[in-house]
């Protein structure tokens, strides 16, 4: 089921064609009386209504469905646009208040664009470009601000990205992690109150009863908040994965392969900046 946060907005596309999470099938060692064992939906929304009454829906047709080309396209041209934004940004604004401002602007605007797209039934590939064009700028701006304090910080931090995200795909691939809706629970569970406490710990410092940064602080104590967000980013890139992969096996339409690259794009910009954190903060220890 999808949730109003892009970033905890994630769909999964159940093996009789519903649309009820992760793994809809029960599993090995659930009760059979378990309610998330089977599909609480009765229809597939992405299904074609038969004509004559009693007739089950269809799936949609082949040319319209979802394949991993899809993905890969949508997936590499968002990406593409975050990336062109980031440079464009690096290049033509030099670090400074201003440059700081345009940055949280550029934030603030593309988190509504991802709201509104994640309020959205169908994927709107302008939103979701804007989205990434707006947070390119954000990122350019942020990496530029690191990189003149911590030279060098934003390449590790790409190469970092690169490394959680294979290790992940692999570890996914190769069956070690088994996405099912009770994973998908717990895992959104512990992301919210994460994210909660972070929450929490900006008000500390903002009204100076936690200093030098709280949770968030260059020391020990932020390099391990730091890991636990990464690990929390490999999470969401799992449920990508999976969506991906179900997506393809039961039909869905292509159009959903934008929202396949949405959901990638949040997960990969939130690993790079926890992972720009993390650099930093070695690098000040150093």
């Amino acid at each position: 089921m999808r949730s109003s946060n892009p970033v905890f907005s994630r769909r999964g596309f159940g093996r009789d064609n519903g649309y009820a999470g992760f793994d809809t099938a029960p599993q090995a060692g659930y009760a059979q009386g378990n309610p998330y064992g089977q599909n609480p939906y009765a229809q597939n929304p992405y299904a074609q209504t038969t004509v004559g009454q009693g007739a089950p829906p269809q799936a949609p047709p082949a040319a319209g469905r979802m394949t991993m080309d899809d993905v890969i396209v949508r997936s590499a041209t968002t990406l593409g646009v975050v990336v062109v934004g980031a440079v464009l940004a690096w290049a033509l604004l030099p670090v400074s208040t201003t440059s700081f401002g345009l940055a949280f602007g550029s934030a603030i605007i593309a988190m509504v664009l991802g709201l509104v797209q994640s309020f959205k039934r169908k994927p709107s590939p302008a939103l979701i470009l804007g989205y990434a064009a707006f947070e390119g700028v954000f990122l350019g701006v942020i990496s530029e601000m690191y990189n003149s304090r911590w030279s060098g910080a934003p390449f590790q931090a790409v190469l970092g990205t690169m490394a959680v995200s294979a290790a992940t795909l692999l570890v996914y691939k190769a069956g070690w992690i088994r996405v099912t809706a009770r994973y998908a629970r717990i895992g959104m569970a512990i992301a919210l109150a994460f994210v909660l406490a972070m929450v929490v710990n900006l008000l500390l410092v903002a009204f100076g009863v936690a200093p030098d940064g709280g949770l968030r602080g260059m020391g020990p104590l932020g390099a391990i908040v730091g890991v636990i967000a990464i690990l929390l980013g490999a999470f969401f890139l799992t449920l990508d994965f999976k969506q991906i992969e179900d997506g393809i096996a039961y039909g869905a339409p292509r159009e959903e392969s934008w929202l396949a690259a949405f959901g990638l794009t949040v997960s990969l910009v939130w690993i790079y900046l926890e992972m720009l954190r993390l650099v930093a903060i070695f690098s000040s220890n150093d």
